[in-house]
């Protein structure tokens, strides 16, 4: 157990405590102002069975009768106004913290969800969008609990011990040492329980518990394959088996926060009986009175009530750092492409895309998929980009959008090196449009104008009706203010990616990527969007993954790759007239198969 409270201690509870801190420092006098205002009204708690034993003096004749009714009085009227006191202490710094949260949880949001949205390409694809949603939403409320435990709850805890054990040790210093060591005791086996104990199956339990969430976001997301093949059944025994394993965990580490609740109440039992002995041997001594021994017992029976909630106040304290830490881990990922310092915009005017010996690797792959590229796009220059799986055509249109950082060489815009402008600022002057183009579950007018914010509504109709969409926009009954449900499943295929080329033609960008943007559509929408994208190259600087060479055949130029290397270049024309090339091969093979009545689909070229 000491070895788990050690790591714990060492790395959670500590990097939770850092995390915190970090937002605490920036509202520092509203965080002083909460701890002094609950410290004053703590302080009058610990006076309050100091006058309730003067109460009880008075009234029993241990002082004078003279002065007995003035005694009872004024000691009456010191707990009224101990009790406004702590009243009025509570409800302000309670007041205090609801704005003091408040501001904390909206930054952490803020922040968490800039931070996902700048993670890596890899990171995401790599990640259930479910479960981040889990780990940061979970995070926040575990902050809030955290800031009610450490402001509101712990502090007053250790004033009030620590008052009222100064207070009765100076009356009484063997009753101070008693209840001094006796709740010194106390929290130490409780922290030690807590955080040595109950929080690594609690961190085991939250992990399931994110991985539930993923299960349940990704089947939900799915819902449309799982109907098409009938797997309702399959999906809801594969979430069971995720369900049994986060059940497993869930109750080991409630039973856990059982037995922790139970020795805590068998120590304050322990403490109890000792305190309430040791004040019976004082009276039997003659050394305490019976407002001595009312003062003693009440000022135990607040402290009880106290430690029995530091109790509490640990185990929430330990259960926020276990369903902080997700959060403060994703935090602390860094950002796989990040701006220089001094980053400036790009202004791009042509257009023109150089490759200037540039080599690239993924990740920890030892073998690198560009080595010394070089290469120059021209500006307005229409270039087709044709190969095998994992030949490197899809990489390259990454590259230029700088989702990934080359290895060495540069790529240039107009002359300008892209790692020294700012990402964002690079990214609004390429337009894209993918093979499955994504939409928000937001209207058709805001997903068309997504490429250019703030654009007007004949703009959005004008974009609209070059890209070929405006006719099936006509027949919605809300047209433009139609939703588009998530990811844009109410449109089919092709009603997608026509509002995916009305959001590159509003985005105006003097570069375009088609990244097998008519891969996935039959024949008819193909023309349709075929006859779009000829509109959308017109005076741009345009690369298009080839998917189906019809798409290509018309292009400038076309690149064909062949592990990381262009092995071919030249036309369609030049191309196909070359003996054993691949390119040629590869429309040979299409062709024959077409010819034998095969679907296009089952012999269209593969994207990288």
């Amino acid at each position: 157990m000491s070895l788990w409270f050690s790591n714990f201690r060492q790395s959670a509870f500590a990097a939770v405590l850092v995390f915190t801190g970090r937002y605490w420092s920036r509202q520092p006098a509203k965080m002083i102002a909460i701890s002094a205002i609950i410290t004053l009204g703590t302080l009058a708690d610990v006076l309050t069975p100091l006058f309730a034993g003067r109460l009880v003096d008075a009234v029993t004749g241990t002082v004078n009768a003279v002065g007995a009714f003035d005694a009872a009085i004024a000691a009456l009227l010191s707990l009224a106004v101990l009790a406004v006191i702590s009243v009025l202490a509570r409800f302000i710094s309670f007041s205090l913290i609801v704005d003091f949260t408040i501001v904390i949880l909206r930054e952490v949001m803020a922040e968490a969800f800039a931070l996902v949205q700048r993670l890596s390409t890899d990171w995401h694809a790599n990640s259930f969008a479910g479960s981040t949603v889990r780990k940061i939403t979970r995070g926040m409320w575990a902050l809030d609990l955290l800031n009610d435990t450490v402001l509101l709850s712990l502090l007053p805890s250790l004033v009030m011990l620590a008052g009222t054990t100064a207070l009765l040790g100076w009356h009484w210093p063997v009753m101070g040492l008693v209840i001094g060591l006796g709740a010194l005791v106390y929290l130490t086996i409780t922290v030690a329980i807590s955080l040595g104990f109950v929080a690594p199956a609690a961190r085991l339990a939250n992990g399931w518990d994110t991985k539930l969430g993923g299960a349940l976001a990704d089947a939900i997301s799915c819902n449309a394959v799982v109907k098409g093949f009938g797997g309702e059944l399959r999906e809801e025994a594969i979430l069971a088996q995720v369900a049994e394993k986060w059940q497993r965990r869930a109750r080991r580490s409630w039973k856990r926060g059982v037995i922790n609740s139970t020795v805590q109440n068998t120590m304050l039992f322990v403490l109890r009986v000792g305190v309430i002995g040791l004040a019976i041997w004082l009276w039997m001594h003659g050394n305490a009175g019976p407002g001595d021994l009312a003062y003693v017992l009440t000022a135990f029976f607040v402290l009880q009530g106290y430690l029995r909630e530091v109790g509490m106040h640990i185990r929430n304290l330990q259960r926020s750092v276990n369903d902080m830490e997700e959060l403060v881990t994703l935090s602390d990922i860094p950002l796989g492409v990040v701006d220089r310092p001094n980053a400036k915009a790009i202004a791009i005017q042509k257009g023109e895309i150089v490759f200037d010996r540039v080599s690239f690797h993924y990740g920890s792959h030892l073998t690198p998929l560009y080595q010394d590229l070089s290469l120059t796009i021209r500006a307005g220059e229409r270039v087709g980009l044709v190969g095998h799986s994992g030949s490197g055509k899809s990489t390259l249109v990454k590259l230029i959008q700088r989702l990934y950082d080359v290895t060495d060489g540069a790529i240039l815009i107009d002359g300008q090196d892209i790692a020294a402008v700012r990402q964002a600022d690079l990214r609004a002057k390429i337009a894209i449009v993918q093979q499955e183009p994504i939409l928000f579950h937001r209207s058709l007018a805001e997903n068309v104008a997504y490429g250019r914010p703030g654009a007007s509504m004949a703009a959005i109709v004008e974009a609209a009706r070059l890209a070929g969409a405006a006719e099936f926009i006509a027949r919605l009954p809300k047209g433009y203010q139609t939703l588009v449900g998530e990811r844009g499943v109410k449109l089919s295929g092709g009603e997608r990616q026509r509002v995916a080329i009305a959001r590159a033609f509003l985005a105006d960008a003097p570069i375009l990527i088609l990244d097998e943007a008519t891969a996935s559509l039959d024949s008819e929408s193909e023309i349709v969007i075929q006859q779009a994208m000829e509109r959308l190259m017109a005076g741009r600087t345009t690369l298009v993954v080839a998917h189906r060479l019809s798409t290509v055949k018309a292009l400038d130029r076309l690149l064909v790759f062949d592990r990381g290397r262009i092995v071919e270049e030249g036309d369609h024309a030049a191309l196909i007239a070359r003996p054993n090339g691949i390119y040629r091969r590869l429309f040979e093979r299409q062709a024959l198969e077409l010819v034998r009545g095969l679907p296009l689909e089952s012999t269209a070229l593969t994207f990288a």
